[in-house]
C-alpha cells in the first residue's frame, strides 16, 4: 500500500513551511487579501498541481513506451471553485499541450485518456467533486 505524509508548521503571520515526506520542503501562504503576503504556494493551487503533474508523469511513461517522439509535454490546468464554504473545485480544465515531431494523434489521445481513466489517482479524487474537462494541442517543435 502506498503512503505518503506531510507536515506545516508555522513561520509567521499565516505562512507556513510545508516538509513533505520525501524531504522536500516549500512554503505555503495566502493572498495579502486574505491575511497573508502572497510568499509561498496556495493549497488549493498545489491541488491543482497536484493533478497537473500527475497527469504529466502519466502521458509521459505512456507515450514513451509506445515508443512516441515526445520532444517537450506541458499540462496547465485551471479550476473554478464554489462560492460558498468549503469553496471546492467545481470545475477544472486540463490542457496538454506537447511537442514531437510525428507523434501519432491516435497514442496522444490513448494516453490521456488512460490517465485520466485509470491512472492519475489525483484525477480520480478531484474528479469525484468536479468535473473534469481536457483538451490537447500537439506541435511538431
Amino acid at each position: 500500500m502506498a503512503t505518503g505524509s506531510a507536515e506545516v508548521t508555522l513561520l509567521e503571520g499565516k505562512r507556513f513551511r510545508a516538509d513533505m515526506g520525501t524531504g522536500y520542503s516549500f512554503n505555503l501562504d495566502v493572498a495579502p487579501s486574505d491575511g497573508g503576503t502572497g510568499d509561498g504556494a496556495r493549497p488549493m493551487e498545489l491541488l491543482l498541481a497536484g493533478l497537473a503533474g500527475c497527469t504529466a508523469f502519466d502521458v509521459l511513461d505512456i507515450l514513451r513506451k509506445s515508443k512516441q517522439p515526445l520532444t517537450g509535454l506541458q499540462v496547465k490546468v485551471s479550476g473554478e471553485r464554489a462560492a460558498d464554504f468549503p469553496k471546492v473545485y467545481t470545475h477544472i480544465q486540463v490542457t496538454y499541450l506537447l511537442q514531437g515531431k510525428g507523434l501519432s494523434e491516435d497514442a496522444v489521445k490513448r494516453a490521456i485518456k488512460l490517465s485520466e481513466e485509470k491512472y492519475c489517482s489525483a484525477s480520480a479524487m478531484l474528479g469525484a467533486v468536479a468535473k473534469i474537462e481536457s483538451s490537447y494541442e500537439i506541435s511538431e517543435g
